[in-house]
């Protein structure tokens, strides 16, 4: 019997909190200039909570001043990044690897993937593309993981079941397009009121456009924007990989992303990938695939989509607009819970057709060999 994905959730976060407690985030917080602003940590249950009162974060630490309690958000926002970017190395052990691969005095971007995910031909490939905003890889959602917990906002339950099941992973950071140069010094200091801070949008949203626009930032060589991102990673390292098969689970944005990629490497995706879980996403198949036949009928065979839904789990939810391909309820109202929410169903719709694409390739193959015969008799 298959356990609810809100247990397996659980039942992951375990297994690498032995790793976690020697990493703990509040090891993160006590390294910067936050100590008593942020006292919190992730609990057994990978919630965050006050080390003293045990309660939820709370957003307003200074009452009723926005300006201040926003900047401690946004510290407590890049402290997570840091601290997710280490557990994907440590934990996961995932690779650390710097785009693009030349350049190495100019700001770069990055992502990770497991160390034979471009050499080991025998395993499937699985590519984690998330929504945009101001989080970066290994994150969901940055505003579910201050609430929710790591289980429910991190990608890390959706790697270590995806390593468990044999995959390679690639996890891209599609959102880590711009450097600033005051970046490092303002989180440090952003509690002191002297500091200034453009703009309060920022830290309301997790929006990728109002970041963009807040900061006076040099833009990373392949990496402007999340379509350039995944076009650069596809193309010197997906597209390197020799008989594997790849899976994407692409989120919000990401879908968007994604159905560029198609138009953009058309028969190169399509020889490739055997399965595409969108969840909520963004794209519009009218405006980025238009009347294209063959593209059309490749979606409808080999995407789903999770949407939000007051719908159960895996419920057909098909609407007008989402009709192109088979299309269910994530199990959540909430945009950023439906990846989690979703987890256990993706991993089993991966297991369905992997199994068919195998079973296709069989048919073929008997075919060829039948046909071949006959050839030969003759």
């Amino acid at each position: 019997m298959v356990k609810p994905w809100h247990i397996q959730a659980v039942e992951h976060y375990k297994l690498w909190l032995p790793v976690t407690q020697k990493l703990s985030f509040r090891k993160f917080i006590e390294q910067s200039d936050l100590l008593e602003e942020l006292k919190y940590d992730f609990n057994e249950k990978a919630e965050l909570r006050h080390t003293e009162t045990h309660g939820p974060f709370a957003f307003n630490y200074y009452k009723n001043v926005l300006e201040r309690n926003s900047k401690r958000y946004w510290a407590l926002g890049h402290l997570l990044e840091q601290y997710i970017y280490e557990l994907l190395e440590k934990v996961c052990k995932l690779q650390k690897v710097y785009i693009p691969s030349e350049a190495d005095k100019e700001p770069r971007s990055f992502f990770f993937m497991s160390e034979r995910a471009l050499s080991n031909h025998h395993s499937a490939l699985l590519v984690l593309l998330q929504d945009h905003g101001v989080f970066r890889a290994g994150q969901w959602s940055q505003q579910a993981i201050i609430h929710h917990g790591l289980q429910h906002g991190s990608q890390i339950p959706c790697i270590q079941m995806a390593l468990q099941a044999h995959y390679d992973v690639i996890v891209l950071n599609p959102n880590d397009n711009f450097v600033d140069q005051q970046t490092g010094k303002e989180w440090k200091g952003l509690l002191t009121q002297n500091v200034e801070f453009s703009s309060r949008k920022m830290f309301q949203t997790e929006s990728f456009f109002s970041l963009q626009e807040s900061l006076q930032c040099i833009p990373k060589r392949c990496s402007n924007t999340p379509e350039e991102h995944m076009a650069y990673i596809w193309d010197y390292f997906i597209s390197k990989t020799e008989g594997k098969d790849v899976a994407f689970i692409v989120h919000g944005y990401g879908g968007l992303v994604f159905m560029d990629l198609l138009v953009q490497k058309k028969w190169d995706v399509m020889s490739k990938v055997y399965a595409v879980a969108l969840i909520d996403s963004e794209h519009h198949v009218g405006h980025q695939l238009g009347s294209d036949v063959q593209l059309l009928e490749w979606i409808k065979q080999h995407c789903r989509e999770w949407v939000t839904s007051p719908k159960p789990l895996d419920k057909p939810a098909t609407t007008v607009l989402k009709k192109e391909f088979p299309t269910v309820s994530a199990g959540t109202e909430k945009h950023n819970l439906a990846p989690s929410s979703s987890l256990q169903s993706i991993f089993k719709y991966f297991r369905k057709a992997l199994k068919a694409k195998a079973a296709n390739f069989s048919r073929v193959s008997m075919v060829t060999r039948s046909s071949t015969k006959r050839k030969q008799s003759a």
